[in-house]
């Protein structure tokens, strides 16, 4: 079965840009787009004007907003199948099995509304968090100039190869798909003494020291994807500095930041890693999420 790119939408402008960019990967990719809509009756001092509080009229309302905005894409891409799920009910859990089925999840990065705004405070987080695929977070500004201006596809690396192997792979695919250059950028910092082991001091003694030596790590975890896409340009990037600072230093020529995600669960539920966390608020081009394993 092939995955279809799935795009949340909730009416705000900043998931009719995730509407857009998910059609236009789908496109790309030569996958179909799947369209799914996450609402639930709201009360009348909650909704906007013309909008009345019975649940019959909201449906209407909804799958009103839903048709037009399919349209649009469908008048843009007259050959892309594109399918659509309006679902009432909760929508983290919605979004979430949405993106399991997925060869990618697309939301917006803010949401707002009176029924449809679904990504308000930490609704888009709990769904990178919790989602088993990769989850892309777009803003309302994005424009499909940025992606045809040969800006790169920039990927974060850390740890042994296989630490970021999703994350390069998801990279390396997109950028194959659009013809544009990965930049894989590690970045590295001084460890504390206690850190040292015979071995580690070994290691580094045979790389000529720290910046060889992340430099070799990087070109090892590097190699493996050269070599599965050797038309892709790849820019190996290495700099001293929390991998938050680093990767936004480079963001401005990017045109989507990918960084992976592992698992953190504490008693108040799961969370997305401070990379990812920083990237989302602060980077402008898209960001996409990958799941670890």
């Amino acid at each position: 079965m092939t995955r279809p790119i799935t795009a949340g939408f909730d009416g705000s402008q900043e998931s009719l840009a995730a509407l857009a960019w998910a059609a236009r990967e789908a496109v790309r990719r030569d996958r179909p787009l799947r369209v799914v809509h996450a609402w639930r009756v709201q009360p009348q001092e909650a909704l906007g004007a013309g909008i009345t509080g019975d649940a019959d009229s909201q449906a209407e309302w909804v799958h009103g907003a839903v048709t037009e905005a399919v349209g649009t894409i469908a008048e843009r891409h007259p050959d892309l199948e594109v399918t659509t799920d309006v679902v009432e009910g909760a929508v983290v859990d919605t979004l979430v099995a949405a993106a399991a089925g997925a060869e990618l999840l697309v939301l917006g990065s803010r949401g707002h509304g009176p029924i449809v705004g679904f990504l308000l405070g930490s609704v888009g987080q709990q769904v990178i968090a919790e989602a088993t695929r990769p989850v892309v977070l777009v803003r309302a500004g994005d424009q499909p100039s940025v992606e045809a201006a040969g800006r790169e596809v920039v990927v974060g690396q850390q740890g042994d190869p296989e630490d970021s192997a999703d994350a390069l792979r998801f990279a390396f695919e997109t950028a194959a798909a659009r013809g544009a250059t990965v930049r894989v950028v590690r970045a590295w910092t001084l460890p504390p003494v206690f850190a040292y082991s015979p071995g580690s001091l070994k290691l580094l003694d045979e790389a000529g020291g720290l910046e060889p030596y992340e430099k070799k790590s990087l070109a090892a975890a590097v190699r493996p994807w050269r070599e599965r896409f050797p038309d892709v340009p790849v820019e190996e990037h290495v700099e001293m500095g929390s991998a938050g600072q680093v990767l936004l230093s480079v963001a401005g020529t990017a045109q989507l930041m990918v960084v992976g995600r592992r698992a953190h669960r504490t008693a108040v539920g799961a969370r997305i890693g401070s990379v990812a966390h920083g990237m989302l608020h602060h980077a402008d081009c898209p960001v996409a999420v990958v799941p670890h394993g």
